[in-house]
């Protein structure tokens, strides 16, 4: 699907706790900060789009700017 993979372990690793945190903080936080309308749809799918770049390993943005995070490929 992706011609070279551009996501490394550990930023795979950090990627998917982050998205993750995105997902879940606007539904569990109390502060107001957290838990405004734009908040609630911005920070899930900004953890979405992490999980997927981590998932598939390839982020267009690295892509596009020429990073490279992983050792092989």
């Amino acid at each position: 699907m992706f011609k070279t993979a551009n996501v490394g372990s550990v930023d795979r690793i950090v990627r998917l706790i982050v998205g993750a945190v995105f997902i879940i903080l606007p539904f569990i936080s109390t502060s107001p900060l957290w838990s405004g309308a734009l908040m609630i749809w911005l920070l899930p799918i900004i953890g979405i789009v992490l999980i997927a770049t981590a998932f598939f390993r390839f982020c267009p943005l690295y892509k596009i700017l020429g990073v490279k995070t992983c050792k092989a490929g």
